[in-house]
């Protein structure tokens, strides 16, 4: 089969690999569109993603598709469905397993970071992992499932109140599905803070109340102007410049979510009277542990727009381009179409 194959650091090659046979508990799934994330990106650099990274490795975790072989024992899914696959894979029998977090699992296998993924024409899943999707979502739309479920486990931990303001910093693809949440957990105020034109115009259209540009206006005099309190702030960027930023313009008692991935050396700087002072709840988000069903729901439901967030469907033997060339992260979410 035809897959990206990351070998090292900027070494990312298009070429064929051999499919090894399925498991009793397998589940093989011909690929349609797998999205390029802010881990992939990581990973090309040279980085680990959410778990270690060791080469040659097919990356890509965002993915649709269509059931093409099943194991003996698969149960839940035939030949022929479409689906969308949860890429963690989790032991159920460790310490954190056993005790609801399975997040934290302590053999987890990571289907595009420590397992190969889904910048390829097929991927083989534990059956376990394969949700149905129904004719109601494109292959495009439920290729977004995932970030949307790991959206989902980080909305919940910010506890959103009825009638909070909400401060998004950063507009992509994360942030605008994050500012979707938002609205729908209750927020009756959302500020996007973004320094593209382009995605400060589409956060506007899918219902920010306020959209700052950071390079040429000043963010706290915007808050001070337009709200009494900022009461959540969702960093969607990954820079410790722009954490350190979601730290000085949350509000009294506000809650600071730390969602974008950083490297994992990057180092920030914090004033702890600052937090003491306004009593900050500072917390990040590891995941998507329990949420992709809930995703799919969503997705179904039509209250999450996916489609107006996808700019760019780039062919598998193009994908190279996808991380060489900055303008795509710059207009928003990238499908590699398999």
């Amino acid at each position: 089969m035809k897959a990206a194959v990351y070998y090292r650091k900027h070494d990312l090659r298009v070429e064929d690999i051999p499919v090894r046979e399925l498991k009793d508990n397998e589940v093989l799934v011909n690929v349609k569109y797998c999205g390029v994330c802010g881990t992939d990106l990581h990973i090309y650099n040279g980085d680990d993603g959410a778990a270690p990274v060791i080469p040659p490795l097919v990356p890509g975790h965002e993915f649709s598709g269509v059931v093409a072989a099943v194991g003996k024992d698969v149960k839940s899914v035939k030949v022929g469905d479409k689906v969308s696959i949860d890429p963690n894979d989790m032991c159920c029998e460790c310490y954190f397993c056993r005790n609801g977090q399975q997040h934290f699992c302590m053999n987890q296998i990571g289907i595009g970071t420590t397992c190969n993924g889904g910048f390829a024409e097929y991927v083989i899943s534990r059956e376990k992992q394969v949700y149905k999707f129904s004719d109601r979502l494109s292959f495009e739309e439920a290729a977004m499932t995932e970030p949307l479920s790991c959206c989902l486990h980080g909305i919940d931990l910010c506890n959103i109140e009825v009638g909070d303001t909400v401060l998004l910093i950063g507009g992509g693809p994360i942030g605008l599905i994050m500012m979707q949440l938002a609205r729908n957990a209750g927020a009756a105020r959302i500020i996007v803070s973004e320094p593209v034109a382009e995605k400060r115009d589409l956060a506007k259209k899918l219902g920010a109340d306020v959209v700052v540009d950071p390079v040429n206006e000043n963010l706290q005099e915007v808050l001070k102007n337009c709200c009494k309190n900022v009461d959540i702030v969702i960093e969607c960027v990954g820079r410790t410049d722009t954490m350190e930023d979601a730290i000085r313009c949350a509000g009294k008692g506000a809650t600071v979510m730390l969602f974008g991935l950083t490297s994992p050396d990057a180092k920030m700087s914090i004033l702890p009277y600052e937090i003491f002072k306004k009593e900050l709840h500072i917390t990040a988000s590891y995941i998507n542990p329990y949420t992709f069903e809930r995703a799919l729901k969503l997705l179904e439901s039509g209250k999450i727009d996916v489609k107006s967030i996808i700019t760019d469907i780039v062919p598998l033997d193009d994908i190279n381009k996808v991380f060489t060339d900055s303008s795509y992260r710059r207009r928003g979410k990238v499908l590699i179409k398999i």
